[in-house]
């Protein structure tokens, strides 16, 4: 299991957050919220191995993660970044592929398969056969993201712990595939019992599809707990400066629904 143990996060000399624990649970979405700036991207980095903490520990199955060579961590955690890079103009079934670069031993049929499921997951099977440089933006994130889901998938045998680590993996998708997106991950922690931490800005999405939600504020832990007991009033309005009202979802009973109030004119802070 990945673990943060009270864990320190830092971007140059300046300390982003302060005494994090939490640990990504199999079978388990796990949502981060927080407003601009609140460490975010930078907890997800350093859970990922991608940034070295400045205090506390990371661990996968009890080891340091500073421990794991690059290679045998690729086989376990598959990470998308806000803005995935791409040096050269490949296919789409070329750029989903590469998820599999951590298993030389996949025989080319079931990499083929694998590659039409997760593009099927995403509702990206039609991208197949494009260039990945003549996309749209949103056409791109899908198909990046049934790249890493190849990584998560590949040669797993049966109850292996694998993570999947999404910062803000819907910000240049439509609201129909936002919710494709998302539903794409809580499939694969039920069907495949994977842990995945998505990094998101829309409080409700992350109420429809988050297990558990940590809410960051002010260098810390606001919350860490399901959405009903995070996504309070007063949470919130320590987070993002705002006041808010927290219902009861229309249509998904026991499900908050969240209302920002705007702030006065004039208003900061």
């Amino acid at each position: 299991m990945l673990q943060a143990m009270d864990l320190d996060c830092a971007r140059g000399p300046r300390t982003v957050l302060r005494g994090v624990s939490l640990e990504l649970r199999p079978g388990e979405v796990l949502g981060v919220l927080g407003a601009n700036g609140a460490g975010k991207s930078t907890l997800l980095a350093t859970l990922a191995g991608e940034l070295a903490p400045a205090a506390g520990a990371v661990q996968l199955d009890g080891q340091p993660l500073v421990q794991w060579r690059a290679q045998a961590l690729a086989r376990r955690r598959a990470v998308l970044p806000q803005s995935p890079a791409l040096a050269f103009d490949l296919g789409v079934d070329e750029v989903v592929r590469m998820g599999a670069y951590p298993f030389p031993e996949l025989a080319p049929d079931p990499l083929s398969a694998l590659a039409a499921q997760a593009l099927g997951l995403t509702d990206a099977g039609h991208l197949a056969g494009r260039r990945h440089g003549n996309l749209s933006g949103g056409e791109q994130q899908r198909v990046q993201f049934a790249r890493v889901v190849v990584q998560l998938l590949a040669c797993r045998a049966e109850g292996e712990y694998r993570a999947l680590l999404l910062d803000e993996p819907t910000a240049s998708l439509d609201p129909r595939h936002q919710i494709t997106l998302l539903r794409a991950v809580a499939q694969l922690t039920r069907a495949h019992g994977v842990a995945a931490l998505v990094v998101l800005h829309d409080v409700n999405l992350a109420a429809a599809w988050c297990d558990r939600i940590a809410l960051l504020g002010e260098g810390r832990l606001v919350g860490l707990d399901t959405p009903r007991r995070v996504l309070t009033e007063a949470h919130l309005r320590t987070v993002y400066g705002l006041s808010a009202r927290v219902l009861d979802h229309p249509e998904q009973p026991g499900q908050p629904w969240v209302l920002f109030r705007a702030p006065p004119q004039g208003a900061s802070g």
